[in-house]
């Protein structure tokens, strides 16, 4: 006899609750139902019926020829049961939840202004309620934060939102660029720039990698083009630069920001946004804990990131 594959998976599962049995069993009018259904014998769905009837001193199934009802009190108990089994099938959910939490380790890929402005705090926020989480952080650029998605590397990751494409993905914030002068700088001496003002001086470039950069689209989309002298890679690298008189730069303003002492930091007024995004491949896929952490990420990010 060739066993039905939806039947077998549901035969491992057995429920214990002698109140899931009972609602089991009457949903189906058949002891022999709910025993082959829950993975029990006959006998033993019966004899835990049987006891649940002499904990609360009453009958609540009647069986006879063939007939399988409730009794009075077995259909005034039964939303009772009904609603224990319920909450009990919740609690082992949250408990399997929970359990995924412990020693789960959470793989989030990202670029140098997230690492620093924002992930230490959203992932100190998320270990106070999940303290047994660890996480490993990934940084790179775009296009290698994108391939590390793709490959399954990483659970997740921030990244320019132009990067995004082709897979699941939620925006975040957008980020405004600033420039960014040596103290005393003649530019300084207006309130605002615009980015024609920036291609005279020695331009120090924030690398962002090989296949995009913020800065240097913001120049083209004005068919402009700066005097780039330096390539850096670490922003922070670029502001003790220019506060030593090597050049100006344009930053992200959050970067910049609580490092302006022997700066000049001015508005660009023709500037675009930086959007940034979470991406991942799947979120069917992604380990329970991730899941969780980027549902933390997006419920907070517009308070961490105002």
């Amino acid at each position: 006899m060739q066993t039905n594959p939806q039947q077998k998976t549901r035969t491992t599962m057995k429920i214990t609750s002698k109140y899931s049995i009972f609602c089991r069993a009457a949903e189906l009018k058949s002891f022999t139902g709910a025993a082959r259904e829950l993975g029990y014998s006959q006998s033993a769905v019966s004899q835990i019926i049987k006891g649940l009837e002499e904990e609360l001193g009453t009958r609540l199934i009647t069986r006879s020829r063939g007939t399988f009802e409730l009794t009075a009190d077995g259909r005034e108990y039964y939303p009772y049961f009904e609603a224990i089994s319920k909450a009990e099938e919740a609690l082992a959910r949250r408990q399997r939840e929970i359990s995924g939490m412990e020693n789960a380790t959470i793989r989030v890929a990202s670029f140098t202004s997230v690492s620093r402005e924002l992930l230490p705090e959203l992932m100190k926020g998320f270990k106070g309620s999940h303290p047994g989480v660890d996480f490993v952080i990934k940084q790179g650029e775009y296009d290698s934060i994108r391939a590390s998605i793709l490959q399954g590397e990483v659970d997740f990751g921030f990244i320019n939102t132009l990067f995004a494409e082709g897979m699941e993905s939620c925006h975040l914030y957008d980020d405004d660029l600033a420039a960014v002068l040596p103290e005393g700088h003649r530019l300084a001496r207006k309130k605002t720039l615009k980015m024609r003002d920036l291609t005279e001086d020695p331009f120090i470039l924030f690398d962002e990698g090989r296949e995009y950069n913020t800065v240097l689209e913001a120049f083209k989309s004005k068919g402009l083009t700066p005097k780039i002298e330096y390539d850096v890679y670490d922003d922070y690298s670029i502001l003790g630069m220019i506060r030593r008189g090597f050049g100006i730069s344009v930053q992200i303003r959050r970067v910049v920001e609580g490092f302006e002492e022997g700066l000049e930091i001015r508005e660009i007024e023709d500037a675009p946004q930086r959007s940034v995004s979470l991406a991942w491949k799947s979120r069917e896929t992604m380990p329970f804990a991730a899941r969780a952490f980027l549902d933390y990420i997006i419920e907070n990010i517009s308070r961490i990131a105002e």
